[in-house]
């Protein structure tokens, strides 16, 4: 039996829940951290309905939010023009797409769960894609959270741990690593705690 295609069931749940899946406020993890970043060019990976990518853009930044479906990204610009902001979106698969190199000041990835070698491939762009001195932010679940029914991927593959994480973003110097449990409220989508990985990893100048 073939597996459903990504694209279309996340057009689908972004279409089908009234108003915002994940809601319209960032990930607490990123506004905790934002603060630290100096403003520039940030990238938004798999920034669904654009929650994230529009309060960077509110802090000053020019952002950029890729996603893999239209629904989350006419979401994501309605949400910027409602805020009073400028995003640019990009509907493209993060596997195939060209985030460029060393281009961004800082890369937003939130809760952006793909399979592992899709996962490794992007990973490596993005170490790729920072410029000297740029960081990511990333915050994602772990095995741990598989049966917590609050949110995240169907299977473990999916998920990421610190020790995977540090081979894949091999070239990056981690400042900040830690997986935890962790209260996880953002609109229906994410509602209750969660078994979550934090990284913040810079390229060194």
């Amino acid at each position: 039996m073939s597996m459903p295609d990504p694209a279309s069931v996340w057009e689908t749940r972004y279409e089908g829940v009234d108003g915002y899946l994940y809601g319209t406020e960032p990930s607490d993890f990123l506004a905790s951290q934002a603060c630290g970043v100096a403003v520039g060019d940030v990238l938004c990976l798999a920034d669904g309905e654009g929650r994230n990518g529009v309060f960077m853009a509110e802090l000053g930044h020019r952002v950029t939010s890729i996603d893999l479906t239209r629904a989350g990204m006419e979401k994501a610009r309605r949400l910027a023009t409602e805020r009073g902001v400028e995003l640019s979106t990009i509907v493209a698969d993060l596997g195939l797409y060209d985030i460029g190199i060393e281009c961004w000041d800082a890369v937003v990835s939130i809760f952006a769960h793909m399979p592992p070698p899709v996962r490794r491939t992007v990973h490596a762009n993005v170490v790729a894609a920072l410029r000297p001195g740029g960081v990511l932010i990333l915050e994602a679940y772990t095995p741990d959270q598989i049966g917590r029914g609050t949110g995240g991927p169907p299977v473990p593959e999916m998920t990421m741990n610190l020790d995977s994480l540090r081979d894949e973003l091999d070239g990056l110097v981690f400042e900040h690593e830690l997986e935890m449990i962790r209260s996880v409220v953002e609109g229906p989508g994410h509602t209750g705690d969660g078994a979550v990985v934090q990284v913040i990893a810079r390229k060194p100048e």
